[in-house]
């Protein structure tokens, strides 16, 4: 196993151990059978199937589109490698997310992320299975490590995942920080640079009325400086009440899974609340 792996599992099973030990990991309030189908699918499809097709995919249009440029950037500064991952890879993902938002029918890709009532690294990758096979910044990636920068990603993404996984757990590491004064400053800088607890659970927040929720906005992953560049950014160093969907209609998890294949009679395609 690529010891990139290792540390992503070793990060989940770290989180999993603190969320058995302070919230219960295996039932979270309002859990559904439904939920654990979902979650249980998604993520395995995920690791087995999508994400390796579409790095592939992006690797093979790059090969296609210029066959000689295999390895051409593997030499360049590791800063350099970075901020190309940081650009094509998770701000694609910040416009592809708040996309998801916007468009009714990316956004019945992406609604199971939000169906649960909860929030944990259950729903890391709670998504839609074509939700993740459509995902530019994946593409984008598999054609940067055809162009020699898989070393640099194999870093990135062990990094990306533990800001990921930390803002989805409700073992909330921020919490107690914010209480320490003198650390102020530095969480001030913090919570505007990357995901953090209190930032991405507004955004799964179920209720805008509650103060707390942003669910038109706070789309970062690792960067939460993208939100905040483009105008999407809510801090409140608080946390919602409640999570989930507000004000549509209840759906299958066959259709969670797999949309537009699998529909339910009554469901139709999301008016999803204000525009941006």
């Amino acid at each position: 196993m690529k010891p990139e792996m290792i540390a992503i599992l070793g990060i989940l099973a770290t989180f999993a151990m603190l969320e058995i030990i302070y919230t219960n990991f295996f039932r979270k309030p309002g859990q559904t059978r439904q939920d654990v189908i979902v979650e249980s699918v998604s993520i395995l499809t995920l690791i087995l199937v999508t994400q390796p097709l579409a790095l592939l995919g992006g690797a093979t249009v790059a090969h296609f589109i210029a066959p000689g440029a295999q390895d051409s950037l593997a030499h360049i500064p590791v800063i350099a490698g970075i901020a190309l991952f940081l650009i094509f890879d998770d701000m694609m993902q910040y416009w592809w997310h708040r996309a998801s938002h916007s468009l009714p029918w990316l956004y019945k890709l992406h609604r199971p992320h939000h169906n649960g009532e909860y929030l944990s690294i259950r729903v890391v990758y709670r998504n839609n299975i074509f939700y993740y096979l459509l995902m530019p910044g994946l593409w984008f990636s598999g054609a940067l490590v055809y162009l020699g920068l898989g070393w640099i990603y194999a870093g990135y993404i062990v990094v990306k995942m533990a800001v990921i996984v930390g803002a989805h757990s409700d073992v909330r590491w921020d919490e107690q920080l914010y209480k320490v004064k003198w650390l102020s400053p530095v969480m001030w800088v913090v919570e505007r640079l990357i995901s953090t607890p209190a930032t991405h659970s507004a955004h799964h927040g179920k209720h805008q009325a509650d103060g707390v929720t942003n669910y038109k906005g706070n789309y970062g992953n690792l960067l939460f400086f993208w939100d905040v560049l483009f105008g999407t950014a809510k801090i409140t160093r608080r946390y919602p009440e409640l999570f989930g969907v507000e004000n549509l209609p209840d759906t299958s998890a066959g259709e969670q899974l797999l949309w537009p294949l699998i529909r339910t009679k009554e469901a139709k395609a999301p008016s999803i609340a204000p525009a941006e």
